[in-house]
Protein backbone atom coordinates (compact mmCIF):
# COMPACT_ATOMS: atom_id res chain seq x y z
CA UNK A 1 0.00 0.00 0.00
CA UNK A 2 1.25 3.48 -0.84
CA UNK A 3 1.28 6.10 1.90
CA UNK A 4 1.95 9.79 1.18
CA UNK A 5 3.60 11.65 4.07
CA UNK A 6 2.75 13.66 6.05
CA UNK A 7 -0.73 12.29 6.53
CA UNK A 8 -3.75 12.33 8.78
CA UNK A 9 -4.31 9.24 10.93
CA UNK A 10 -7.79 8.66 9.49
CA UNK A 11 -7.09 5.44 7.59
CA UNK A 12 -4.56 3.92 10.00
CA UNK A 13 -7.31 1.73 11.49
CA UNK A 14 -7.31 -0.36 8.29
CA UNK A 15 -3.64 -1.30 8.75
CA UNK A 16 -2.48 -4.37 10.68
CA UNK A 17 0.88 -5.63 11.92
CA UNK A 18 2.72 -7.27 9.04
CA UNK A 19 1.28 -4.97 6.34
CA UNK A 20 3.94 -3.60 4.00
CA UNK A 21 3.88 0.06 3.02
CA UNK A 22 5.62 2.15 0.39
CA UNK A 23 6.22 5.63 1.83
CA UNK A 24 6.61 8.77 -0.26
CA UNK A 25 6.89 12.35 0.95
CA UNK A 26 8.55 13.91 3.99
CA UNK A 27 10.24 12.02 6.82
CA UNK A 28 12.21 13.61 9.64
CA UNK A 29 15.41 11.86 10.71
CA UNK A 30 16.15 11.95 14.44
CA UNK A 31 18.18 9.84 16.82
CA UNK A 32 18.74 9.91 20.57
CA UNK A 33 20.46 13.30 20.92
CA UNK A 34 17.97 15.14 18.70
CA UNK A 35 15.06 13.53 20.56
CA UNK A 36 16.51 14.64 23.89
CA UNK A 37 17.05 18.20 22.67
CA UNK A 38 13.60 18.44 21.08
CA UNK A 39 11.84 17.19 24.23
CA UNK A 40 13.92 19.54 26.41
CA UNK A 41 12.80 22.49 24.25
CA UNK A 42 9.23 21.25 24.46
CA UNK A 43 9.35 20.98 28.26
CA UNK A 44 10.79 24.49 28.55
CA UNK A 45 8.13 25.96 26.26
CA UNK A 46 10.89 27.13 23.91
CA UNK A 47 10.39 27.52 20.14
CA UNK A 48 10.55 24.18 18.31
CA UNK A 49 12.35 23.70 14.98
CA UNK A 50 9.34 21.85 13.49
CA UNK A 51 5.81 20.92 14.42
CA UNK A 52 5.34 17.16 14.66
CA UNK A 53 1.58 17.28 14.02
CA UNK A 54 0.84 14.42 11.57
CA UNK A 55 4.58 14.01 10.85
CA UNK A 56 6.81 10.93 10.75
CA UNK A 57 10.20 10.33 12.35
CA UNK A 58 12.76 7.90 10.96
CA UNK A 59 15.20 6.79 13.66
CA UNK A 60 18.41 7.29 11.71
CA UNK A 61 21.81 8.97 11.77
CA UNK A 62 23.10 9.03 8.20
CA UNK A 63 26.70 8.22 7.34
CA UNK A 64 28.70 10.96 5.61
CA UNK A 65 27.46 11.71 2.11
CA UNK A 66 29.76 10.77 -0.75
CA UNK A 67 30.24 13.21 -3.62
CA UNK A 68 27.31 13.01 -6.01
CA UNK A 69 25.01 11.22 -3.53
CA UNK A 70 21.95 12.69 -1.84
CA UNK A 71 22.72 11.08 1.51
CA UNK A 72 25.08 8.53 3.01
CA UNK A 73 24.09 5.11 4.25
CA UNK A 74 20.77 5.55 6.03
CA UNK A 75 19.77 2.47 8.02
CA UNK A 76 17.43 2.43 11.01
CA UNK A 77 18.70 2.56 14.56
CA UNK A 78 17.34 0.58 17.50
CA UNK A 79 13.99 2.13 18.35
CA UNK A 80 13.66 1.27 22.02
CA UNK A 81 16.33 3.89 22.78
CA UNK A 82 13.77 6.55 21.79
CA UNK A 83 11.11 5.20 24.18
CA UNK A 84 11.77 7.77 26.96
CA UNK A 85 10.93 10.57 24.50
CA UNK A 86 8.11 8.98 22.51
CA UNK A 87 5.10 9.74 24.75
CA UNK A 88 5.85 13.49 24.67
CA UNK A 89 6.18 13.43 20.87
CA UNK A 90 2.94 11.50 20.46
CA UNK A 91 1.24 14.16 22.60
CA UNK A 92 2.48 16.72 20.06
CA UNK A 93 0.63 14.87 17.28
CA UNK A 94 3.35 12.61 15.85
CA UNK A 95 1.65 10.23 13.40
CA UNK A 96 4.32 7.57 13.11
CA UNK A 97 7.84 6.34 13.66
CA UNK A 98 10.15 4.09 11.66
CA UNK A 99 13.05 2.13 13.10
CA UNK A 100 14.08 -1.39 13.93
CA UNK A 101 13.28 -3.73 16.79
CA UNK A 102 10.64 -3.86 19.44
CA UNK A 103 9.24 -1.10 21.67
CA UNK A 104 8.57 -1.12 25.39
CA UNK A 105 5.12 -1.90 26.75
CA UNK A 106 4.37 1.71 27.79
CA UNK A 107 5.22 3.01 24.32
CA UNK A 108 3.16 0.28 22.65
CA UNK A 109 0.15 1.38 24.71
CA UNK A 110 0.79 5.06 23.94
CA UNK A 111 0.97 4.34 20.20
CA UNK A 112 -2.45 2.68 20.45
CA UNK A 113 -3.87 5.45 22.67
CA UNK A 114 -2.84 8.08 20.12
CA UNK A 115 -3.87 6.04 17.05
CA UNK A 116 -0.32 6.32 15.68
CA UNK A 117 1.83 3.71 13.90
CA UNK A 118 5.25 2.22 14.48
CA UNK A 119 6.88 0.80 11.36
CA UNK A 120 10.03 -1.24 10.99
CA UNK A 121 12.39 -1.45 8.06
CA UNK A 122 15.45 -3.46 7.11
CA UNK A 123 18.30 -3.29 9.63
CA UNK A 124 21.79 -3.62 8.17
CA UNK A 125 20.67 -2.28 4.79
CA UNK A 126 21.50 1.42 5.10
CA UNK A 127 23.11 1.68 1.65
CA UNK A 128 20.03 0.09 0.09
CA UNK A 129 17.57 2.29 2.02
CA UNK A 130 19.45 5.47 1.08
CA UNK A 131 18.36 4.86 -2.55
CA UNK A 132 14.79 5.78 -1.57
CA UNK A 133 15.86 9.17 -0.19
CA UNK A 134 15.67 11.77 -2.95
CA UNK A 135 16.53 14.85 -0.91
CA UNK A 136 18.24 15.35 2.45
CA UNK A 137 18.91 18.45 4.51
CA UNK A 138 19.82 19.27 8.09
CA UNK A 139 17.13 21.55 9.48
CA UNK A 140 18.10 21.82 13.17
CA UNK A 141 20.69 20.81 15.77
CA UNK A 142 23.50 20.85 13.20
CA UNK A 143 26.08 20.63 15.99
CA UNK A 144 24.94 17.03 16.61
CA UNK A 145 26.45 15.84 13.32
CA UNK A 146 24.78 12.59 12.21
CA UNK A 147 22.31 12.97 15.09
CA UNK A 148 21.05 16.33 13.79
CA UNK A 149 17.41 16.80 12.81
CA UNK A 150 17.10 15.95 9.11
CA UNK A 151 14.33 16.45 6.58
CA UNK A 152 14.21 13.71 3.97
CA UNK A 153 12.10 13.50 0.86
CA UNK A 154 11.50 9.83 0.11
CA UNK A 155 9.96 7.83 -2.72
CA UNK A 156 8.67 4.31 -2.20
CA UNK A 157 10.56 3.83 1.07
CA UNK A 158 9.79 0.27 2.26
CA UNK A 159 8.48 -0.34 5.78
CA UNK A 160 6.24 -2.79 7.60
CA UNK A 161 3.61 -2.06 10.24
CA UNK A 162 4.97 -3.33 13.54
CA UNK A 163 2.58 -1.68 16.01
CA UNK A 164 -0.77 -0.70 14.58
CA UNK A 165 -3.05 2.15 15.61
CA UNK A 166 -4.79 -0.09 18.18
CA UNK A 167 -1.47 -0.93 19.87
CA UNK A 168 -1.24 -4.48 18.52
CA UNK A 169 2.41 -5.47 18.20
CA UNK A 170 3.80 -7.71 15.45
CA UNK A 171 6.41 -9.08 17.85
CA UNK A 172 3.72 -9.89 20.42
CA UNK A 173 1.70 -11.74 17.81
CA UNK A 174 4.60 -14.17 17.30
CA UNK A 175 4.47 -15.47 20.89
Amino acid sequence: MNLILPCEKTFFSSLRPGDWLSLSGTLYGMRDAAHKRYVTLLQRGAPLPISLKNQWIYYVGPSPTKSGDVVGSCGPTTSIRMDPFTPALLEEGLAGMIGKGYRGEEVRKEIGRHGALYLITFGGCGAYLSRFIKKSEVIAFEDLGPESLFRFEVEHFPAMVCIDSRGIDFYGMKK
